[in-house]
């Protein structure tokens, strides 16, 4: 998966959220509440492991994300990225300051290791 080279380069904090609903209006951030804060070593060990997911055909389900990362520079006022993952229908919508339209959705095969321990991540920082 292609992530905005930039704003990996600063990011300095990932928010992860377990979504409650759809944006109400596109460009939105995705509802829901906020399970981790991931800074340091592991922000960078995240963003690698979201790289490595490889691409995939898209499958059918309406997309429903159920977890979204939310990448922030120093500063932490806006959002560089915010990208939204459905494991069902392996895809990745993404949007904010740092992202070019291309990289806007993106398909990943939710059934390879990376992604099952992106999913991972995810489960255990919910409480």
């Amino acid at each position: 998966m292609q992530l905005p080279a930039e704003a990996v380069a600063t990011t300095v904090l990932i928010e992860v959220v377990r979504i409650s609903a759809l944006p109400s209006k596109q460009g939105a951030s995705y509802p829901g509440r906020a399970v981790a804060h991931w800074a340091g070593s592991e922000a960078a060990d995240a963003l690698t492991l979201i790289e490595s997911l490889p691409g995939s055909e898209q499958h059918r389900c309406g997309f429903s994300p159920g977890w979204s990362v939310r990448a922030y520079e120093d500063s932490l006022d806006l959002a560089l990225f915010e990208a939204a993952f459905c494991f069902r229908c392996h895809e990745v919508r993404m949007h904010g300051t740092a992202v070019p339209p291309a990289l806007g959705t993106q398909f990943f095969d939710a059934d390879t290791p990376s992604a099952q321990a992106l999913l991972a991540l995810f489960r255990a920082a919910a409480p």
